[in-house]
């Protein structure tokens, strides 16, 4: 097993990674909003928020040495499913052609009071 920690990803919150590589599979730690120069939720907005958690992802793709093109399965969690529309196109957009499989879940909250989280699995 490889670690990966990305330098353009935020700081975890706990003892874990941003992933590890196993085989040729990266399987992401899940990421909220948080701004990895302040360390803190970017945006009120689940629209700003999913671009953020977005970009965090691709910032941790990136330092294993793949892209979305790659991304076979991603889990998205929800504290309110009335967002799953406007989080929906800002992560179509953010895919570009991309297309993994995806599950949605709702849950009861996240950490620094974040409106969802998105782990993926990828190949290297």
């Amino acid at each position: 097993m490889k670690p990966i920690n990305a330098p353009n990803a935020p700081a975890a919150l706990g003892p874990y990674r941003h992933g590890n590589i196993v085989g040729n599979l990266l399987f992401t730690s899940g990421q909220i909003a948080l701004d990895p120069e302040t360390g803190e939720i970017k945006g009120g907005s689940i629209e700003t928020q999913t671009e953020q958690v977005m970009k965090n992802l691709t910032a941790i793709l990136k330092a294993a040495g793949t892209d979305w093109s790659r991304v076979a399965k991603a889990t998205l969690y929800l504290v309110d499913l009335a967002d799953y529309a406007a989080c929906n196109k800002v992560y179509e957009r953010m895919l570009g052609d991309a297309k993994p499989a995806r599950s949605v879940a709702q849950i009861t909250g996240l950490p620094k009071g974040a409106r969802l989280e998105i782990d993926v699995v990828a190949e290297i």
